[in-house]
């Protein structure tokens, strides 16, 4: 550890395994970032509170259990975070008290597994499409991506990609509901 850090900042026993600690808190950010976001509404203020979470996680990382569930571990300590970065936020005029913060962040928590088996099963339903469907899907959210500049290096037009793309979306979207409806039965 540098010097820049006091004692009180760094945690006292590091990870058994630090490799899979780090591992699980890089595999968490977006839930995480997005648990916070639900509970700030700030990106800025979310960002800043994430930053604060994940310091605190390696704080207390000695104190995780391997083996048990490390995303409601790291939610409650987002929890807490959030509410220590609400009683800074004097300044605020949108300011929520924690019974509110509590009540948003068990709805949230409580989306997690939901939000996990849609992900799971659109994944998978992706894998499932033919090959020029997936790589249009893939095409379509990369980052910065338009449908004109996807339809011109296809030699189509915006109206036909669009048209396909929304095909292919209904069929993603069956298959999304099917493989849920299969899980819930079982």
């Amino acid at each position: 550890m540098g010097s820049d850090t006091t004692p009180a900042e760094r945690p006292t026993e590091y990870p058994t395994d630090a490799a899979a600690f780090v591992c699980e808190v890089t595999a968490n950010q977006r839930r995480l970032y997005a648990f916070i976001l639900s509970l700030v509404r700030i990106p800025n203020d979310a960002d800043d509170v994430l930053q604060e979470t994940n310091l605190v996680l390696w704080q207390k990382a000695s104190e995780f259990t391997p083996g048990t569930n490390f995303t409601a571990w790291a939610f409650s300590i987002a929890r807490f975070q959030v509410m220590a970065f609400r009683k800074r936020q004097k300044r605020s005029r949108e300011s929520f008290d924690d019974t509110l913060i509590e009540l948003l962040a068990d709805d949230a928590e409580a989306h997690i597994d939901e939000s996990d088996a849609r992900r799971a099963a659109l994944r998978g339903c992706i894998r499932k499409l033919r090959p020029e469907h997936a790589a249009l899907i893939a095409e379509r959210y990369e980052p910065g991506a338009c449908v004109n500049e996807i339809a011109r290096r296809a030699g189509k037009s915006p109206k036909a990609l669009s048209e396909q793309l929304a095909r292919v979306r209904t069929i993603l979207l069956k298959c999304v509901t099917r493989t849920l409806a299969a899980e819930d039965r079982s």
